[in-house]
């Protein structure tokens, strides 16, 4: 890292990102930040699949967890969303996000992160957003399992370098990576 990159960070977005692998913890910690933030809203990004029993009695467990007095938003739009939400929120998760998007060319994908990546820097208020960590796992056999591994990774690397904060969720436990790490030059 160089002088420029210090003056960049710190003048970026308030912007907190927490990623983790499933069952980490990082949802967890997500809600106990937001807790201290007044009117908060909850981006609940992904699809509400009624068939899915499992998903289902996922929802119901962060929906528990939530306090009353948050606005939720369920959506899979995400770009129109931040457009018109001008206040501090909690999305959950950015994988949702990716998988919206999952069959669309490199091209249009490309685009659609950047758009994304614009929209999180130009936001004044604070921005919690969960992100699930893959790819330290097998390959997948399957291209769309590869298009969404490469994908958030991808996109979380963007995310993180132009977070305030950055934490690293793992067995319930919460490390702030940017205190015990420097960045990879891109």
């Amino acid at each position: 890292m160089n002088a420029k990159d210090f003056i960049i960070r710190s003048s970026i977005s308030h912007i907190i990102f927490i990623t983790g692998g499933t069952k980490s913890g990082k949802s967890e910690l997500a809600e106990h930040l937001a807790k201290g933030i007044k009117n908060i809203s909850y981006i609940a990004l992904s699809e509400n699949n009624l068939d899915d029993k499992e998903w289902q009695e996922k929802i119901k467990l962060h929906r528990k967890r939530r306090p009353k007095d948050w606005k939720v938003i369920e959506t899979t739009d995400l770009l129109s969303t931040l457009s018109k939400e001008g206040g501090p929120l909690l999305i959950d998760s950015i994988g949702g996000f990716v998988m919206e998007s999952i069959e669309k060319e490199d091209t249009e994908w490309s685009t659609k992160m950047h758009l994304l990546i614009s929209l999180l820097m130009k936001r004044k208020s604070t921005t919690i957003i969960v992100g699930e960590q893959v790819g330290w796992s097998l390959v997948s056999e399957y291209k769309i399992g590869n298009t969404y591994i490469e994908r958030i990774g991808e996109l979380q690397k963007r995310i993180t370098q132009i977070s305030k904060n950055n934490w690293l969720a793992i067995n319930g436990r919460a490390i702030k990576i940017d205190e015990i790490s420097i960045e990879i030059p891109i």
